[in-house]
């Protein structure tokens, strides 16, 4: 299908090495005049739903500025422009839990939203677990708890776990295994 939408002016309001802000002047599928702001990402989010033998998977906690809130959420992190999400993937998995995935599959794709921003993500599930020691960003401060899935996916269900893409993934898995 074909944009309805015509951009007619484009400003950038802010830039930094997460996100790109701009300002847009436009005519809208209905040719009114309107404006429109642009959040641009410049990572794709990445998360990873790691489940071992016996049911369990990991959470991490970490208080989160924008939100003034703590959160519990599946491994998670930022995927460079040009740089493989797989990748990405296994290098977040052993920052933010230590361990190491031997099969890795992605569950899904998705726009976190999509009326403001531009971001997309994709998650994984990872199995065939091995443990060692996290590595986390100097900028974060981790808790990293072992749950049995099916207590993850209450959280959701009851409210504790709001991220949008521990959410999905989580929800994700649990259709896949039909729990």
């Amino acid at each position: 299908m074909q944009n309805p939408w015509k951009t007619l002016s484009i400003q950038e309001v802010y830039d930094n090495r997460w996100i790109n802000v701009t300002h847009r002047e436009v005519l809208t599928p209905a040719g009114t005049p309107g404006i429109y702001g642009v959040v641009h990402f410049k990572n794709a989010a990445i998360g990873i739903v790691p489940i071992d033998e016996e049911g369990y998977t990991w959470l991490v906690g970490q208080y989160r500025y924008t939100i003034d809130q703590y959160s519990w959420e599946i491994p998670e992190g930022g995927c460079p422009e040009g740089t493989d999400p797989l990748e990405t993937a296994k290098r977040e998995l052993k920052e933010e839990t230590g361990m190491q995935a031997e099969h890795w599959e992605q569950i899904i794709d998705f726009h976190t939203s999509n009326s403001v921003t531009d971001e997309y993500g994709i998650a994984y599930l990872a199995t065939g677990l091995s443990y060692g020691e996290a590595e986390p960003e100097e900028t974060e401060e981790l808790q990293v708890k072992k749950v049995p899935l099916q207590e993850a996916i209450d959280m959701v269900l009851r409210g504790e776990i709001t991220d949008a893409l521990s959410m999905m993934a989580l929800m994700k898995v649990k259709i896949m295994m039909a729990l």
